[in-house]
């Protein structure tokens, strides 16, 4: 099955296309660029440059966050898009899943960090459990001191935040990944569709955790 991937999660993001488990090409840069300037051209070289077409493609994964508010508006409405004029199914993953799924086989426990800014954090707890990583905690906006302190036994961080996270259990990897992988999205939603779990693309929805600053507003314009 050929898949398309996007992030848009965090400021860095990426696309990805997959064939089955292999990964066939990624997209992926950790700087400051607009989403909207770049996905779909990203988009576009992946697929000339793996000599697809588009109507080759038989699903789309997208990570839906915690995240970026404009980056996953940018994402998701994008693969909206994609996927009506395509007639393909979506597959919804959590952005922390990708981040930890990039973790297998670890002993300690897995604890995937984004940075949400005003100062808080995304975060979540995953385990091995044979197969894959099973997560432990619900999907958690929290200040980074809370989440250090709920961390009870050796824990690797992975993520833009994890620098934050002043633990004595703390275990950073150095050489993982600052943000999550296009690949891993793809991965990830292909074992959704092989399960049948789809999203319809009018029901798509970002995971946001927490409202947004034009949200915050208009509550405060309401109570004025």
């Amino acid at each position: 099955m050929r898949v398309l991937a996007i992030e848009t999660s965090t400021l860095a993001g990426g696309a990805a296309l997959l064939e089955g488990a292999r990964v066939v090409g990624e997209y992926a840069l950790d700087v400051r660029v607009t989403h909207s300037e770049r996905v779909m051209s990203a988009v576009d070289q992946l697929i000339r440059d793996a000599g697809w077409k588009p109507q080759d493609l038989r699903g789309v994964a997208v990570a839906v966050g915690p995240g970026s508010f404009t980056g996953l508006r940018i994402g998701l409405g994008t693969v909206k898009g994609l996927a009506l004029s395509l007639g393909i199914p979506v597959a919804a993953v959590p952005t922390l899943d990708a981040m930890a799924a990039a973790v297998p086989f670890a002993v300690h426990p897995v604890c995937p960090v984004i940075d949400a800014r005003k100062g808080e954090v995304y975060a979540s707890l995953y385990v091995w459990a044979g197969t894959g990583m099973r997560r432990e905690w619900d999907l958690l906006a929290l200040a980074p001191d809370v989440l250090a302190a709920r961390l009870q036994e050796p824990t690797i961080l992975v993520g833009d935040g994890a620098v934050g996270i002043r633990s004595p259990h703390a275990r950073l990897v150095p050489i993982m990944p600052r943000v999550p992988s296009a690949a891993m999205v793809g991965l990830l939603g292909a074992e959704k569709f092989r399960r049948g779990e789809t999203v319809a693309p009018a029901d798509l929805v970002p995971i946001y955790l927490r409202p947004s600053e034009a949200e915050l507003k208009r509550r405060a314009l309401a109570l004025a």
